[in-house]
């Protein structure tokens, strides 16, 4: 058995409809269910068109607990591509400070330049483009390269 690709992320969530709102009207994804101008109820998926959906949202209510605070055992964050270009990513800074987004950090991994944001459940998410140039598949090793305060 070989794993061929990562296929969705599922993410519990207060409320749909506000989450929902940013990851389609802030970051742009595309909302598949429901159908776009359809109220969340519960759930909400998105695509980009790779797959059948790449996220799901399922609303838990607004007395769940919060995801706790510092070191912890689970997801830190997941990462999505956001373009081809620092400009790209420069153009997504905009959007997300327009947006009032909470803006965690910046990196230079070498091989991706990465924002770091979280969602209003306060989901971590890597917003990303990949380095034009960089061969990690020639050199993988790039892919641990020490990380560098990133300037955009």
């Amino acid at each position: 058995m070989t794993v061929r690709e990562l296929g969705h992320v599922v993410l519990y969530v207060r409320d749909i409809g506000r989450s929902a709102r940013f990851y389609r009207d802030v970051l742009g994804w595309r909302q598949i269910l429901p159908e776009t101008g359809s109220d969340p109820i519960g759930m909400a998926a998105f695509s980009s068109g790779r797959t059948h959906h790449e996220l799901l949202l399922i609303e838990v209510g607004p007395d769940a607990a919060p995801i706790p605070a510092g070191r912890r055992v689970g997801m830190y964050h997941f990462g999505l591509n956001v373009g081809e270009s620092d400009d790209d990513l420069r153009a997504m800074v905009a959007t997300l400070r327009e947006a009032g987004a909470t803006i965690v950090g910046t990196s230079d991994h070498t091989v991706t330049h990465s924002v770091y944001i979280e969602d209003p459940d306060g989901n971590e998410i890597e917003l990303y483009v990949d380095v034009p140039g960089v061969d990690w598949k020639a050199n993988p090793a790039l892919v641990a390269a020490p990380i560098r305060p990133l300037q955009l």
